[in-house]
């Protein structure tokens, strides 16, 4: 009896063409040449064939007799002690093969992979990656990696390439030069189309070009859906960002969802996780953009069902599956206004938390004191020693360094006159609770005090990403929290940003020289479920001022600092704060107009010799691609505190630059 793995595996083989190369030095290494290379790097575009390569090369190593360790970069964990664990066996098991498919979305891996991770392989391992993104240019130039890697940048396929899949496909031979004229050599397409078949390509006009095109071919996948519960199970795959039988059975109640999972399981743009099913990224856009113009209610209504299950996770679930919940849940409503303007949805600099350690103290007193003054870091101290659990320290996952870290306080009723004494921020927080609605007996507030990342301060990151989430996954499971809080030193900004999300207590309070903006939610009026949903479905934004409104300087500073941030994410810089200056009032195109201003601003700076070295920073830093700041920094051949300081001193020339602008001459 032959089992469904090896009738996988023939067909794989039956259907699979080209990859001569990469399929040659992989059986040579798996044969123990010892010319042959340790590490593959295969990467290209999405539908490129990277997948489908890798599975090739997996079916190899599983004939060969050799352990495979397979992990999937969507569901790959930020922590690397996380991935040192699923990737165990290739540390201890000789003769491992360790796959990392879609490896572009743990990029932020790949410097520690380099140094510390794959130098402890056990002997005769392989590794293969697959990603969209080529590796940092210094691996493959690296003497000590160079005859170990071997990196392949896949091509579309060759037309003769592209025949023979056809051929093989059975594709009538009157309609293959057809289906060549539109797909090319792309073999997401060409696979599309074969695995629809003859019947899918009767019409000649079904091969312009369009996305209509990749629709039809979905339909054609597809077939004719079964039943009504089948069309159900296909809209949660389109919107979840992983479909497991579990969550089909909790969104499709009274359903016996195990053929349906079997079904979606088998459609050929399916791929399977360790989380569960994922549509290929084309594959997804197209249906979620199809079901949410066929049938806009069930649309809603099934994103509704998952948000609510999702909701139930993060009450009812183990502590350690309410972060990815999180993340499902923001994932379903990623389009939305409000989420564009507090979430960064950056992974370029991945970090990942950690508890505050007694070893880690120095290094965030001096982060409190280069942002927020002698007297913050003092306060971090206090609360450090209070409540030092309420601390969350964020490192760097390429290099380990210590980048940013927050807290997150729970303050019970009645408070503790020290609290209240020592911390001015907390007492306004009590001030507004005993103004509005007093905290009774037994009840806590919660109040998200620091959150201090030097390179991005306050402005929307990961880290806020982060942390925001955790606060709103600690107040959906904590029991008697009257009151949530968060503080922001640009008030004026934030407000804008949590508006009708948050309310705004009006209260400054003031720590040595800076003040800061104190925002809340009564979550005895407002139960977290409900605001969640408000927060994340909104879809459109506020209606903006009908003119721009006068800032602080050091409101203005940070606006110019969020703006470059977020360069190179077009949504969250349609949303920054700086596009509601008096610099952009005029401008008939304001995206456009501002991202000309402030490339030419920094242009500028290198008229004067004394700011070159401050435009090659900033250039470097914000317009290059450079994924962190260490990356610039090597780009420019600097070490990292010359090029931070010639960076702090462009901030600097650039936002006085602007700053004059924004008062007397903004054309």
């Amino acid at each position: 009896m032959v089992s469904v793995g090896e009738r996988l595996s023939r067909a794989r083989v039956r259907a699979f063409v080209g990859r001569d190369e990469e399929l040659g030095r992989f059986g040579a290494a798996l044969a123990g040449d010892p010319q042959a290379p340790f590490a593959f790097y295969v990467y290209g575009p999405g539908g490129i064939g990277k997948s489908t390569l890798l599975r090739r090369l997996a079916d190899h190593a599983r004939d060969a007799g050799r352990l495979l360790v397979e992990l999937d970069g969507r569901f790959v964990s930020r922590d690397p002690a996380e991935f040192e664990h699923a990737a165990g066996p290739f540390l201890d098991v000789p003769g491992t093969v360790l796959f990392v498919d879609s490896f572009e979305h743990c990029q932020w891996l790949e410097s520690w992979l380099w140094h510390h991770f794959l130098p402890r392989a056990a002997d005769d391992t392989l590794v293969v990656l697959g990603g969209r993104r080529a590796p940092q240019p210094q691996w493959a130039a690296d003497p000590a990696w160079s005859r170990l890697l071997h990196v392949s940048e896949l091509e579309p396929f060759s037309a003769e390439q592209a025949r023979s899949l056809l051929v093989a496909a059975q594709i009538r031979p009157e309609l293959r030069d057809r289906v060549l004229r539109f797909a090319g050599g792309n073999p997401l397409a060409l696979s599309l189309a074969a695995a629809a078949g003859s019947e899918g390509c009767g019409r000649e006009e079904i091969w312009a070009p369009t996305a209509d095109v990749l629709r039809t071919l979905l339909a054609g996948l597809i077939g004719e859906v079964p039943t009504a519960a089948h069309r159900r199970a296909l809209e949660v795959a389109a919107q979840a960002h992983s479909t497991s039988e579990e969550l089909l059975a909790a969104v499709l109640p009274g359903e016996d969802v195990h053929p349906l999972f079997s079904w979606l399981r088998d459609l050929p743009f399916m791929e399977s996780t360790l989380r569960g099913l994922h549509p290929h990224d084309a594959a997804r856009e197209t249906l979620a953009a199809d079901l949410r113009w066929r049938a806009p209610n069930a649309f809603e209504s099934m994103r509704r069902r998952l948000a609510d299950e999702y909701l139930r996770i993060l009450r009812e679930a183990p502590e350690e599956r309410v972060w990815t919940v999180t993340d499902d849940l923001f994932y379903l409503f990623r389009e939305g206004a409000t989420l564009a303007r507090l979430r960064s949805w950056s992974r370029e600099d991945e970090v990942h938390d950690r508890p505050l350690h007694l070893d880690d103290i120095d290094v965030i007193l001096r982060m409190a004191t280069e942002t927020e003054g002698a007297a913050s870091a003092d306060l971090v101290r206090y609360w450090a020693l209070r409540q030092p659990q309420a601390f969350s320290v964020y490192r760097l996952v390429s290099t380990g360094r210590i980048v940013a870290f927050t807290a997150r306080l729970v303050l019970p009723s009645p408070p503790d006159a020290q609290d209240l004494a020592t911390d001015p921020v907390v007492a306004a927080a009590w001030r507004y609770t005993e103004e509005t609605d007093p905290v009774s007996s037994g009840e806590h507030i919660g109040i998200s005090r620091f959150s201090i990342y030097p390179e991005q301060y306050q402005v929307p990151s990961r880290v806020i990403d982060l942390s925001s989430s955790r606060a709103q996954a600690e107040a959906a499971r904590a029991r008697g929290r009257a009151y949530g809080f968060a503080v922001f030193q640009d008030a004026e900004t934030w407000a804008a940003r949590v508006e009708g999300t948050l309310v705004d207590t009006t209260a400054r309070p003031r720590v040595g020289e800076y003040t800061y903006g104190l925002f809340a939610v009564d979550w005895r009026q407002l139960p977290v479920e409900t605001w969640l949903m408000r927060f994340i479905s909104a879809t459109e934004a506020p209606a903006a001022p009908s003119g721009p409104s006068p800032v602080s300087r050091n409101a203005f500073d940070q606006a110019v600092r969020e703006a470059l941030v977020h360069w190179r994410d077009a949504d969250a810089f349609a949303a920054c704060a700086l596009l509601r200056s008096r610099l952009a009032a005029d401008f008939g195109s304001p995206v456009g107009e501002l991202r000309a201003l402030l490339r030419g601003a920094v242009d500028d700076l290198g008229l004067d010799p004394r700011g070159v070295r401050a435009r090659e920073a900033l250039t470097a830093g914000y317009f290059s691609g450079a994924p962190t700041q260490e990356a610039a920094a090597r780009r420019l051949g600097l070490p990292y505190g010359t090029y931070r300081r010639h960076l702090r001193q462009g901030l600097d020339l650039l936002c006085e630059a602007l700053w004059q602008q924004e008062l007397h001459d903004p054309r």
